[in-house]
């Protein structure tokens, strides 16, 4: 077998567990921190969740059967333990008033080149989107996120959901619905100068 017969393509890995998630590592690791901080909205939380993705893909990769995709696999397991955490820090904040703060500070994408009072505008009208998909029932969230935030196909965000597309179809109409029920009150500010 020649060296170019031998490359690794998208679906395949070396036998070398190590070497093996460090492909993977490589070739998935900005999407996986994306889909972490999109659930998350917390660049540390994000960035904790999307290195637990790689030792837990580590950890399983003997079990991985080769059903879904690589990259569809690391979604579910980015997509349950970002849930997962969410839902612990959700319980923590009960507790403190350090969760107003967080909730507040969020994930902020600001353009450095822009006016500060664009960039202010801006980063209201991302926080007032971002809360309203926040609010949004969690599959529903997870699918919109996937699909609008993500790209992913129909197929690739039911494999990444453990659900049909039928069902992802019907989630994602229905968290479109319910997003524009939410920003309704925000029109007027969501409407460009």
């Amino acid at each position: 077998m020649s060296g170019t017969d031998r490359q690794v393509n998208s679906n395949t890995l070396p036998g070398d567990p190590d070497e093996a998630i460090r492909l993977l590592f490589e070739r998935h690791q900005s999407k996986v921190f994306n889909v972490c901080l999109r659930l998350l909205s917390n660049r540390e939380e994000a960035e904790d969740i999307a290195q637990d993705v790689f030792v837990k893909a580590h950890q399983a990769l003997e079990t991985f059967r080769g059903e879904a995709d690589h990259g569809t696999w690391l979604y579910r397991i980015a997509v349950n333990l970002s849930l997962n955490r969410q839902r612990r820090l959700k319980r923590l904040r009960w507790f403190s008033l350090d969760g107003l703060a967080d909730s507040l500070g969020g994930a902020q994408f600001m353009d450095r080149d822009r006016l500060p009072g664009e960039a202010l505008e801006e980063s209201e009208l991302e926080l007032i989107v971002q809360e309203a998909i926040n609010r949004l029932p969690e599959r529903q969230r997870v699918a919109l996120i996937l699909s609008r935030y993500e790209g992913l196909s129909y197929q690739a965000i039911a494999q990444a959901m453990s659900s049909t597309v039928p069902s992802i179809e019907s989630l994602l109409h229905r968290a479109k619905l319910n997003l524009a029920k939410g920003l309704r009150p925000h029109m007027e500010d969501l409407r460009p100068g």
